[in-house]
C-alpha cells in the first residue's frame, strides 16, 4: 500500500490531534479527525483551513474502525471501548508524538516527570537558543510536536512529554532524555496504582541506545531503582542533592552546583540562580546538563540560568497589596508540586487549594500546613478530602467555588506580610478549562483588589 492510500483516523480534536492531522495531511495521507465532544473555533478553523475532513459530539464507528491507524489524543483513556473494539481488530493505536517521532531526523531531548516537565522544557529551550542552536519547544506545551514538524522545521526539538503520550509510544527515542521525578499523579487513570503509572513514565527509556543520553534525578528511588534493574544502553548522567559524584552528572555542594559532563566541569553559586528553591535546583541541574551536551559553552549557560524568567502559573509572583503577597503556583496540580511550593514558603500563608481530585493523597503536605499555613481557602466543587485532611492542623478552612471569591476571601483572611498562595494540588477541571485558565481568572481578581 502507498503512503498516499493509507487511511488516518485521529481522535480528539485538540492541540495533539489537530497537530497530528495537518502533518498527516501533508505527508500525503488520507486522513479524518473525530472528537466525541465539541471542537473549539480555533481548530475548526485550523482543520477547515487545511480541508480536513471532521465530525465532532459523536464518533462514527464504522468510519473510525476502518481506519488503518488510529492516532489517540492524550486526554482520551486507553480504556474506551471505541480503543478496544480497534485493537481487537488489529488496528495500531499510537500516540501524536510517536507519529510524528517517524518523520523527523533531528535531535530530540525529550523531558518527562511528575512535576517540573515545563520549567525545565522551557529553561532548556532558552539555554539552547541563547547558545545559537536552531531549536524549538513542543508536546505537551505550546504547539504539538507534529505541528511543529508539519509547518516549520528545525534542528533540535525540546519536547515535554506526559505519562498520557507515553502510553501509546513504542518505537520514540529520544537523543537526550530527561527524567525529573516520579510521585502520585494522574492516578485516576492508572487503576489508582503508582506502579502502573511509574511504568508508564519509565517507556520513555524503552528504545534508548548506546549512542543516547539519559539524565535523571539519583535522589528519586523509583527512577533510580528502575535504572538498577533495568539496564539501559544509554550514557547516563545523575543530578542530585544528596552526594558528590565522581563521574558525569551534577550535584550541590557548598551552596554551588557542579556540572560534569565528559571532560569539561564547572560550577555556579546557587543564589546566582534565576529560579530559587530545592525543586528548582533539580530543575536547574537537568536543563544545565541537556544543554551542555548539546555543546553550549559554559558561559552562555551561566548567563541564561541567571537570567531566566521562569513560566506562567508556577511560583508566579502577581502583586502586592497592602502588604499581602499574590503567587500564583496554578500549575501544581498534584500533591508533590504544592508540597515544593509549601516548602519554598518563608511567610505565614493562605493558601487556596483544591480542585478535581485525581487520588491524591494530602498526608505528605499535613506538616507543611501545619508549620506554614494559617488558613486554607478551597476553591472545588467537592472539598470534603482537603477539609477531611487539614482540619486537624489548620482551624480556619473556608469553601469557595469562583476565583473572585476565593482571592477576596484570602485577602481578607491574610494580614501584611503574609502570602495568598494558589497552590491546587488538584486538577482544574471541575471549575475551569485548564490550569491556565485558572491561573488567569486568579491574576484578574487580583488586579482587581
Amino acid at each position: 500500500m502507498s503512503v498516499n492510500q493509507k487511511y488516518i483516523v485521529i481522535l480528539g480534536a485538540a492541540e495533539s490531534g489537530v497537530g497530528a492531522a495537518i502533518l498527516a495531511q501533508k505527508l500525503g495521507f488520507d486522513v479524518f479527525v473525530s472528537d466525541n465532544g465539541s471542537i473549539k473555533d480555533v481548530y475548526i478553523e485550523d482543520l477547515q483551513h487545511y480541508s480536513i475532513p471532521f465530525e465532532e459530539n459523536h464518533h462514527n464507528i464504522d468510519r473510525i474502525l476502518s481506519a488503518d491507524e488510529i492516532i489517540i489524543s492524550p486526554g482520551i483513556p486507553l480504556t474506551i471501548p471505541l480503543i478496544q473494539q480497534a485493537k481487537e481488530n488489529g488496528i495500531g493505536v499510537i500516540s501524536e508524538i510517536e507519529f510524528a517521532f517517524r518523520y523527523t531526523d533531528a535531535h530530540i531531548i525529550a523531558i518527562t516527570g511528575s512535576n517540573g516537565k515545563t520549567t525545565t522544557a522551557t529553561l532548556t529551550y532558552e539555554l539552547l537558543k541563547n547558545g545559537g542552536l536552531d531549536v524549538a519547544l513542543a508536546g505537551n506545551i505550546g504547539d504539538s510536536f507534529a505541528r511543529k514538524l508539519a509547518l516549520e522545521r528545525h534542528d533540535y526539538y525540546v519536547l515535554e512529554i506526559s505519562s498520557f503520550q507515553l502510553d501509546s509510544m513504542f518505537d520514540f527515542r529520544a537523543d537526550t532524555t530527561v527524567i525529573l521525578n516520579i510521585t502520585p499523579d494522574h492516578l485516576d487513570r492508572y487503576q489508582y496504582d503508582f506502579n502502573l503509572y511509574s511504568l508508564s513514565k519509565m517507556r520513555i527509556i524503552q528504545k534508548l541506545t548506546n549512542t543516547d543520553n539519559l539524565i535523571y534525578n539519583f535522589d528519586d528511588e523509583v527512577i533510580s531503582d528502575f535504572i538498577n534493574t533495568h539496564k539501559t544502553k544509554a550514557k547516563l548522567f545523575p543530578f542530585t542533592q544528596t552526594k558528590e559524584l565522581e563521574n558525569n552528572g551534577a550535584f550541590i555542594k557548598d551552596n554551588k552546583i557542579y556540572f560534569q559532563i565528559n571532560t569539561e566541569r564547572f560550577n555556579m553559586d546557587i543564589e546566582k540562580l534565576a529560579l530559587q528553591g530545592r525543586h528548582n535546583a533539580y530543575n536547574t541541574m537537568a536543563g544545565g546538563i541537556a544543554a551542555k551536551l548539546q555543546g553550549i559553552r559554559k558561559e552562555s549557560l551561566k548567563k541564561c540560568l541567571s537570567d531566566f524568567q521562569g513560566v506562567s502559573h508556577r511560583l508566579e509572583k502577581v502583586n502586592t497589596v497592602r502588604g499581602v503577597s499574590f503567587i500564583n503556583d496554578s500549575k501544581a496540580t498534584n500533591v508533590n508540586s504544592a508540597w515544593y511550593a509549601l516548602e519554598s514558603m518563608t511567610k505565614p500563608v493562605v493558601w487556596i487549594v483544591g480542585g478535581q481530585d485525581k487520588g491524591n493523597d494530602y498526608s505528605d503536605l499535613i506538616p507543611l500546613a501545619e508549620e506554614k499555613v494559617k488558613a486554607i481557602v478551597c476553591l472545588g466543587i467537592d472539598n470534603s478530602k482537603i477539609i477531611e485532611a487539614f482540619s486537624p492542623v489548620v482551624s480556619n478552612i473556608i469553601e469557595t467555588d469562583t476565583a473572585h471569591d476565593a482571592v477576596l476571601s484570602s485577602f481578607y483572611l491574610a494580614e501584611p506580610g503574609d502570602v495568598v498562595l494558589l497552590s491546587p494540588a488538584c486538577a482544574s477541571f471541575d471549575l475551569f478549562e485548564s490550569y491556565e485558565d485558572r491561573g488567569n481568572r486568579f491574576t484578574r481578581a487580583v488586579q482587581d483588589l
